[in-house]
């Protein structure tokens, strides 16, 4: 069976271009398919248009989840991705 992982955030900035930009380049690191959760959006955090769609902005609470064999670190990873963007 696959692991899996999640963790909470509160953005420090909007998810406009630039961060989910680095969100992505940070989760095709990992083998795991990682998603980031909003409100009732869900999003492959593989995709800018889709982590643009999910309209999360500054001090809002976002959930990220990986399953897969690397899913505690790409966790990790793509949640400090998201609380160091500007």
């Amino acid at each position: 069976m696959p692991e899996s992982s999640e963790t909470t955030v509160v953005l420090p900035a909007h998810l406009h271009a630039r961060p989910a930009g680095q969100v992505v380049v940070t989760a095709a690191k990992f083998t795991s398919t990682v998603e980031i959760v909003y409100g009732a959006k869900t999003a492959n955090a593989r995709g800018v248009l889709a982590l643009l769609a999910l309209g999360a902005t500054a001090g809002e609470t976002v959930t990220v989840r990986a399953t897969g064999p690397d899913a505690p670190q790409a966790t990790e990873a793509v949640a400090t991705a998201l609380r160091t963007t500007e």
